[in-house]
C-alpha cells in the first residue's frame, strides 16, 4: 500500500456588494498569468479557519475574526502528482484595508462583478466562485 499524498488549502471568497475579489498569479510555477483568490496551504496543527485567518493577513493585509467567515464548499482535487482537499470560506467583513502583501506572488489584487469574471481564471477558482453560495456544497475535480 502506497502512502498517500494528500494536502489541505483553505480558499477566501471575499465579497462587497456583487463584487468578489481575485488575484493575479505570478512568479509560482503554478497557473502563473491566471486569477485566482487569496488562498494558500494548510501548514499543518491548524484549524481550516485559524488558516483562512492567517492566509489573509499574509496575502492581503486584512484581519479577520474568526466569526467574520462561513466555510461554505470542498474540493477534492487530484493534480498530476498530488491530492488536495480544499476548504473554500466567504468572507463578507474584515478589518483593514485589503492590500497587495506579496506582490511578488501576486501581480494585482482586483475586484471584479460576479456576472464580469476574466476569461482566464484557474478552471477550479471560477467553478468555485461561480458555486451555489447559499448552501455548502463539494466537487471532485482532476479525477477523470
Amino acid at each position: 500500500m502506497r502512502a498517500p499524498i494528500l494536502y489541505g488549502s483553505v480558499h477566501i471568497l471575499f465579497y462587497r456588494n456583487d463584487e468578489v475579489l481575485l488575484l493575479k498569479r505570478q512568479n509560482t510555477g503554478f497557473q502563473d498569468g491566471n486569477w485566482s483568490v487569496v488562498a494558500g496551504r494548510m501548514d499543518g496543527h491548524e484549524e481550516v479557519v485559524a488558516a483562512a485567518i492567517r492566509e489573509a493577513k499574509e496575502e492581503a493585509g486584512v484581519d479577520i475574526l474568526p466569526e467574520q467567515l462561513t466555510v461554505i464548499g470542498m474540493m477534492h482535487r487530484k493534480n498530476t502528482s498530488s491530492e488536495w482537499v480544499d476548504f473554500f470560506l466567504i468572507a463578507r467583513e474584515w478589518n483593514g484595508e485589503i492590500t497587495n502583501m506579496e506582490p511578488e506572488k501576486c501581480e494585482q489584487l482586483k475586484w471584479f462583478h460576479m456576472h464580469e469574471l476574466p476569461d482566464n481564471m484557474v478552471s477550479y477558482i471560477r467553478l468555485a466562485v461561480e458555486h451555489n453560495q447559499e448552501a455548502l456544497w463539494f466537487e471532485s475535480v482532476g479525477w477523470r
